[in-house]
């Protein structure tokens, strides 16, 4: 039986037990990727529509990086939040933006 530990952003510095996986190294990985969940969820944390490049100006992450934090951020252990997603322009474009619902 494993522990379920809410990821809380409201602490200093949360933890980096809270990411795992195959290739995850605490030692490591886990300053950067608090970091990382941190940022984007600061700047998504308003509701505003971004799309990954303007999340990348704002936080400095990468894109890709900024796109699993998101993934991250839908996981009960990082709050649950609702992430959304819509087409910006052209249909045809395949330019994507997300908005953060936080969640209770």
């Amino acid at each position: 039986m494993s522990t379920q530990i809410v990821f809380d952003f409201d602490a200093p510095v949360p933890p980096p037990a809270h990411f795992d996986g195959p290739a995850f190294d605490a030692a490591l990985d886990g300053v950067r990727l608090t970091g990382q969940i941190l940022r984007v969820y600061g700047a998504m944390k308003g509701g505003q529509w971004r799309t990954l490049a303007e999340l990348e100006e704002i936080t400095g992450d990468p894109q890709a990086s900024i796109s699993a934090q998101l993934r991250h951020l839908r996981k009960e252990r990082f709050g649950a939040h609702e992430v959304t997603r819509r087409r910006r322009g052209e249909d045809s474009g395949g330019l994507w933006e997300y908005r953060l619902e936080v969640g209770e």
